[in-house]
């Protein structure tokens, strides 16, 4: 298969290819390495690949499920399967393996993905740009010197160049969304527990994190969903689910909603002209297929979340890299840890249990507030990011702050809109709608009330169809001869 046919594709299509015989799975991972050779180097968005599973492909070892056969890359943070190298992009966890698999990974590999190889993610996930002193910086395929976001920043980026159809990705406060948006492609976090976190965890990230995956299309979204938002054993508890699944939505919503919509800033950061021009665009399409839309808030306190947020979130960090680091038989330091993680790592030491429930009932009580106002709506449609990809550098691993609260506020303030469905439990997915006059993709955000999962396929795909996205690739793309760079 030629690599310019390769990139014109989602992972149904290839799926659909592999069952008609018109391509073998081993075929399509020769494929993505020759896309790894020939696009990487320009992105630097794949980190490993696994001679088993590419040039070594034995395709007896994939399962028959919708995608199978498609090449696929797991974030190199979470989402382990065992056996295999895990860095959590870090010098502390270089080289260590994984001991077990997750039911995630258990579920990616029944859905039939040909995993292949691990993508670029900075530091324990603490950025929102994937600046990395371990495997460098993921560059959106869009601009050379601009960020591919954070933290599966690898994977938006080998999605957006062609490499790989969908990729996974994990979002604690836009992780998915952020270089969804700044890649141009899609990215979907779901509901709260919708996607199992064991068998290691109840609830990843205090239950603000969830694992997904970053793709080309709504529909490879939603049938990877059905294919994923399985209940597992021990769960502590089940997300309603459509009795249909989340496919069967991709013919558009079965109703008129009622959607209310925003670009006001959350926090004392400006909000680009054109993504907010950019939504209302959107706002007014939608007016035009016959939902109802009005102006709304999001009734968030951002500045006081994002402090308040560090002591929920970095509450017994510090414990957790000591565990690493005796594993590792490592010391915790600046030859293993990058400044502003080693400044995290001291400040959770200084917390104690008070801070963690404290913040806890904060985050309770702003959930209540949220869950109140997105219940008066179906949808609620925002900008993804407040901003375009920034330059690299911006947000790297070697930038100095007065304090781990300025670090992460100065971050939110650039992706103020997508902590509040984190909050909320709520889904929210970024889509590639619009361009910016600079050439950068703009990510314009839907989301609904916990477990509305459906709503957000139902109304994406409707979307998809009227602003499609498809045929609009960057100039670094396996459809294009060589590395392009502008």
């Amino acid at each position: 298969m030629e690599l310019y046919e390769y990139g014109s594709y989602d992972g149904l299509d290839l799926a659909a290819l592999v069952k008609r015989g018109e391509v073998t799975p081993c075929e399509l991972a020769e494929t993505a390495k020759r896309a790894i050779d020939t696009v990487n180097p320009a992105i630097n968005a794949v980190v490993e690949t696994y001679a088993d599973q590419t040039t070594g492909l034995d395709d007896k070892t994939l399962e028959d499920g919708p995608f199978r056969g498609v090449p696929f890359l797991i974030k190199d943070v979470v989402g382990h399967e065992g056996g295999r190298v895990i860095e959590f992009g870090s010098r502390l966890c270089r080289g260590m393996v994984a001991t077990g698999d997750t039911f995630f990974f258990r579920l990616l590999k029944a859905s039939g993905v040909n995993i292949m190889g691990r993508s670029n993610a900075p530091e324990y996930s603490v950025s929102v740009s994937t600046e990395s002193l371990l495997h460098g910086n993921a560059v959106t395929p869009w601009c050379d010197g601009h960020s591919a976001g954070g933290s599966s920043g690898g994977a938006a980026a080998a999605v957006a160049a062609g490499i790989i159809p969908l990729a996974h990705g994990s979002d604690a406060a836009g992780s998915i969304r952020i270089p969804a948006a700044w890649c141009g492609v899609v990215g979907l976090k779901p509901s709260r527990g919708l996607i199992s976190s064991g068998p290691n965890e109840d609830e990843s990230g205090f239950g603000l994190s969830v694992n997904f995956v970053l793709s080309r299309s709504v529909r490879d979204t939603a049938v990877m969903l059905d294919c994923l938002a399985v209940p597992q054993a021990g769960d502590p508890f089940v997300v309603a689910r459509p009795d249909d699944g989340y496919a069967a939505y991709l013919s558009g919503p079965r109703r008129s909603l009622k959607i209310g919509w925003t670009a006001e800033a959350l926090m004392d950061g400006p909000v680009d002209s054109e993504i907010a021009a950019a939504t209302r665009s959107v706002a007014n399409l939608l007016v035009d297929m016959g939902h109802t839309v009005e102006a709304c808030d999001l009734p968030f306190d951002h500045e006081l979340a994002s402090r308040v947020v560090a002591d929920f979130w970095l509450f017994g960090f510090h414990l957790r890299l000591d565990g690493l680091a005796r594993q590792m038989n490592q010391r915790i330091g600046p030859e293993t840890l990058e400044p502003m993680v080693l400044e995290i790592y001291e400040r959770s030491k200084e917390l104690r249990a008070h801070h963690f429930l404290e913040a806890r009932a904060w985050l309770n009580n702003a959930r209540r507030i949220l869950g109140k106002h997105l219940a008066r709506f179906d949808v609620v449609l925002t900008p993804t990011t407040a901003q375009i990809s920034p330059a690299l550098g911006v947000f790297g691993p070697d930038r100095r702050y007065p304090s781990v609260e300025d670090y992460l506020a100065c971050m939110d303030r650039a992706v103020q809109y997508s902590l509040p469905f984190n909050v909320a439990g709520a889904p929210a997915i970024s889509l590639p709608l619009a361009e910016h006059s600079s050439g950068l993709p703009i990510g314009v955000q839907l989301g609904a009330g916990p477990s509305h999962d459906h709503l957000l396929v139902g109304l994406g795909a409707e979307l998809e169809r009227a602003l499609p996205w498809a045929e609009r690739t960057p100039p670094v793309h396996v459809s294009k001869r060589g590395t392009v760079r502008r």
